[in-house]
């Protein structure tokens, strides 16, 4: 019989009822109506092509078929719980491989895991430089950032933050826009362009003129004086999202991350 022919809900089962031997203790442990086992049983014995059990007067017998399969399948059933926890033992690795743009990687993410290794000196982090088109698996990625409306097809999360400002150096700068992908429609005329938000940044704190650029990656370049906001900042739909497809999402290593980076 092949692998993917193989009735293993029906042999589960089968060694359940055979170490109680009874179909009411076995539902009882399976948590089914003993009416189910007995119609799991009888669709393993017209698939085997053996008959399992006998019923006597002193209550259910297996038959020597069914006892000559038991041993090999209750070990078989052992390798695959194992399997089972070294699939899992890798939630308990410290090690997270993170892919975000290079902007928010310099100017918000370092400084933060920074802050979170110092309180578990067993982390390890990866660091993948990635805009967008993300291939988890390819890249062996734990979690990514993206800016955007919403995480798109994964599970995910927004970093919190007050949306945009616009800064410029300390004391104003050049009367000009400065422009970068993604920055918001009334700076599609700008006079200078670059590449990201940072670079944005940077051009502001040159000199070169103002820049509307998340609040999020601002900040330290506001707190150490390098820029100043001007005005007040403005909601916005888009924002930086921390993004897993489900099965790296549901990691117990990648919840504790994403619950240190989001706040």
């Amino acid at each position: 019989m092949k692998r993917t022919h193989l009735p293993l809900n029906g042999l589960r089962v089968l060694d359940a009822a055979a170490r109680h031997l009874s179909f009411t203790r076995a539902a009882d442990e399976l948590a089914v109506t003993p009416a189910a086992v007995g119609q799991q049983v009888r669709a393993l014995e017209d698939t085997l092509g053996v008959v399992l059990f006998r019923r006597t007067t002193k209550g259910l017998e297996l038959t020597d078929e069914a006892a000559a399969g038991l041993g090999p399948l209750r070990a078989a059933f052992l390798q695959f719980e194992d399997a089972v926890r070294a699939m899992q033992a890798g939630q308990s690795s410290k090690s997270l491989t993170i892919a975000a743009p290079r902007d928010l990687t310099e100017k918000w993410l370092l400084p933060r895991l920074a802050e979170i290794a110092g309180s578990d000196p067993d982390l390890r982090f990866s660091l993948v430089v990635a805009d967008e088109g993300l291939d988890f698996t390819e890249a062996n990625l734990d979690l990514a950032i993206r800016w955007g409306e919403g995480p798109g097809a994964h599970e995910g999360e927004a970093i919190e933050s007050d949306g945009l400002v616009t800064v410029e150096r300390p004391g104003g700068g050049a009367d000009t826009l400065i422009a970068w992908p993604g920055s918001p429609d009334e700076v599609a005329t700008p006079i200078i362009r670059v590449g990201d938000a940072g670079l944005a940044i940077d051009a502001a704190a040159a000199g070169l003129g103002r820049a509307i650029v998340p609040e999020l990656l601002a900040a330290r370049d506001v707190d150490e004086g390098r820029v100043a906001i001007v005005g007040a900042a403005e909601p916005s739909r888009l924002g930086y999202w921390l993004v897993a497809p489900t099965p790296q999402w549901r990691q117990k290593k990648v919840q504790a991350l994403v619950e240190a980076l989001a706040g």
